[in-house]
């Protein structure tokens, strides 16, 4: 583990490689899951805020579902997650022309039409963080999924990209620059001892 301000990171973070790898996965992350994407509380206000901008990204059954279940619910589990359709895919999962799964809030992002890009939680895949029962302490765990994760994996090791380093721009988003600089700082430190 490594320890830095109040969280704690699983060695694999800068032990392990991973490159996203969509055209092997097809966007499985926003497909298979026991519930949607786990939410902050101000996330469900960022929700709100940009839902008319990305409403015209969404899917007939995304809007359907959201119609009858709303922008967000409450898992007993998981807390504040995005609705899912029949349990599966996310309701603001979109598909390009090559069969992938991408995020609708996050396509609304990239044409400039919102300012916020997506759940934390999903920029963060497959690292995953949870609060300890007094919320202070943050437990940060990478946690590729077996099955659809593996091209990622293989991928990262073809091209040498620890897990910290492909993912920089959601922990920088997540924890600051000043918690990166010290990850990073930290995994170098480690690489120059072996």
């Amino acid at each position: 583990m490594i320890a830095i301000e109040n969280v704690l990171l699983s060695d694999q973070i800068i032990n392990d490689q991973f490159v996203c790898d969509l055209t092997s996965c097809k966007g499985a992350c926003c497909v298979d899951g026991d519930a949607g994407a786990p939410l902050d509380n101000k996330e469900l206000k960022n929700i709100d805020e940009v839902f008319n901008e990305v409403l015209p990204y969404l899917r007939k059954e995304g809007i359907d579902e959201i119609n009858r279940q709303g922008r967000y619910v409450h898992d007993k589990e998981f807390g504040w997650v995005t609705p899912t359709i029949n349990s599966k895919i996310c309701v603001y999962g979109i598909f390009d022309e090559k069969g992938i799964v991408k995020c609708g809030i996050e396509q609304a992002y990239l044409d400039g039409k919102t300012t916020w890009k997506k759940p934390i939680s999903c920029h963060l895949f497959p690292i995953i963080v949870k609060k300890s029962n007094d919320g202070i302490t943050q437990f940060a765990n990478y946690q590729p999924r077996e099955d659809h994760c593996k091209a990622a994996c293989t991928l990262g090791k073809k091209l040498k990209v620890p897990v910290y380093k492909f993912l920089k721009e959601p922990l920088v988003r997540k924890f600051g620059e000043q918690f990166y600089d010290a990850l990073n700082a930290t995994a170098e430190h480690i690489k120059s001892k072996k």
